[in-house]
């Protein structure tokens, strides 16, 4: 099914934030927890980044989506704070950004119910959308997402409209909203000792959005971009960002809005 836009509108842009700090790095090795220079990335986003982004956020009047692990808003909840008041959406992210094992559907229950309890009592948000971490979804995942009432999870990379899930037993799941590594920021910009990776210019990865973006503007689709402060705060990649924004705003029939807005547009047209 395609997606008819509210207002006549031709697409929806998602501007979403990964905002892991260092618990990306901690989950993907626990012995990062002694390497301060490997943290150090991570607490980038914390300490620089999220504070630059959430400026060109205001200046070019723009709405996002951060998604934050639990782990972020117990260590870093003063800049957690500010992204919400700033009236930013908040989105699950787990709490200590683990890949979900559909070996242990309990220990992704329980992360993700350890994160909820955390972004209640300390940020006051009860986060209507949900980001596994790494992208690692699994069948328990939408249960769980269904069983807790969320409106919708986003990480597949199935197809290019929002779409509804649908449980084996055919109860109706969450909402998707799809996205693509293409549209993403760490494949280009992130790098590591244990993990190198050859990072991007700028002009490559523009390049690469533009033209993702052209083509989905034909097609009427989600252009759902993912990013992590940690990368994209990057001074350059500001500016990247910034210049990539103008380039969207040629074009008519644009629709920036929140995982959350898009998820309650799809509901709408699907009833």
């Amino acid at each position: 099914m395609t997606m008819k836009w509210p207002n006549g509108v031709r697409m929806a842009v998602m501007w979403t934030f990964d905002f892991d700090a260092e618990s990306s790095w901690l989950a993907r090795n626990p012995e990062n927890a002694d390497r301060m220079g490997v943290l150090s990335q991570g607490l980038y986003g914390a300490k620089r980044a999220v504070p630059k982004l959430m400026e060109l956020l205001a200046e070019t009047r723009m709405p996002a989506t951060f998604y934050i692990p639990g782990w972020v808003v117990d260590h870093h909840t003063d800049r957690c704070k500010e992204i919400r008041d700033a009236g930013f959406e908040i989105g699950h992210h787990g709490y200590s950004h683990e890949w979900a094992d559909p070996k242990f559907p309990e220990r992704e229950c329980a992360d993700f119910d350890r994160a909820a309890e955390v972004l209640d009592r300390l940020l006051g948000v009860k986060p209507r959308g949900y980001r596994p971490p790494a992208a690692e979804i699994t069948a328990n995942t939408i249960k769980m997402l269904a069983d807790r009432g969320y409106l919708y999870n986003t990480n597949m990379l199935d197809d290019v409209y929002p779409y509804r899930h649908t449980l084996p037993d055919g109860r109706k799941g969450p909402v998707e909203l799809p996205t693509h590594w293409s549209i993403a920021d760490a494949g280009y910009m992130l790098s590591s000792i244990q993990r190198p990776r050859v990072i991007q210019t700028n002009q490559h990865i523009f390049t690469i959005w533009k033209d993702e973006f052209d083509e989905l503007y034909k097609w009427g689709g989600l252009f759902n971009l993912v990013m992590h402060p940690q990368a994209i705060g990057r001074p350059s990649r500001v500016a990247l960002l910034r210049d990539f924004m103008e380039y969207t705003r040629k074009f008519e029939g644009v629709w920036y809005a929140t995982g959350e807005q898009i998820a309650d547009a799809f509901v709408v047209q699907e009833a």
